[in-house]
């Protein structure tokens, strides 16, 4: 069975999710009873010792070890004859994800899908999910998944949203400004493309990830601007308005 997927740089793809599977099977195959395994992920390097669902929840955010294509440590048994022929994968150049940050923010804002690492003798205690904080996560996680359009393999829809929303939070966009730039790239892209046709829709994609205020840089009264001198100021000093709103 291929494990190409291993190097898949889009850990949000569903050849690597699926990759995953197979691969938390075959250890719960190899391992029956055991409550703890290597972690394969990037980060403990088959070092570290986490629970079966630790371990998935940890291959989604850090990737497995790009040269882990024979489960050794999970009880897969060497052909030693076939793995001296097999071609060497060393110095394989490190691919960034473009998901990386935008899977991290959603595993912060939803905690109970994060990894929950527990102390060794301690018992693994579930806990309570409510289920429209459920449903935004899986939400979040189809947009973190879903191409910007069919064959679009740079952004995803929520990458792109992300990315454009820091620019113009960066460049001081106003929202008819951003209203205006999104219509053209979306006139630019494939018909079929999913990118929000305004900042409203945007704003409720990100709403989901705690993003949901939005900075106003005048006062919405037009008594001052919330610059030099007043830069820092998070209520007007003449109207005591707030300087900032939340987003719907």
């Amino acid at each position: 069975m291929s494990r190409r997927w291993i190097q898949n740089p889009n850990r949000c793809a569903d050849e690597y999710l699926d990759g995953i599977e197979d691969f938390i099977e075959f250890a719960r195959r190899q391992n029956p009873g055991a409550t703890r395994i290597r972690c394969p992920c990037r980060r403990c390097n088959n070092t570290l010792f986490e629970t079966i669902e630790n371990v998935g929840f940890h291959l989604v955010r850090n990737g497995m070890i790009e040269t882990y294509s024979i489960w050794n440590l999970h009880g897969e048994q060497v052909d030693h004859a076939s793995s001296s022929n097999a071609p060497r994968v060393d110095n394989v150049e490190p691919i960034v994800d473009p998901n990386d940050q935008v899977i991290g923010i959603i595993q912060d804002a939803f905690p109970f899908a994060s990894t929950n690492i527990n102390q060794e003798g301690e018992d693994d205690v579930p806990t309570p999910i409510d289920s429209a904080e459920f449903e935004q996560h899986e939400k979040l996680l189809k947009n973190a998944n879903q191409e910007l359009y069919p064959g679009c393999e740079n952004f995803s829809v929520l990458t792109a949203i992300v990315e454009l929303m820091h620019r113009k939070i960066k460049y001081r966009m106003s929202n008819l400004c951003f209203d205006y730039f999104l219509g053209v790239f979306k006139r630019m892209l494939p018909t079929d493309n999913c990118l929000p046709k305004d900042h409203k829709h945007a704003q409720k994609v990100l709403h989901g990830l705690g993003l949901g205020y939005e900075k106003i840089h005048a006062c919405k009264n037009n008594c001052i601007l919330f610059y030099k001198e007043h830069e820092t100021l998070d209520t007007c000093p003449i109207c005591n308005e707030s300087r900032f709103k939340m987003t719907s």
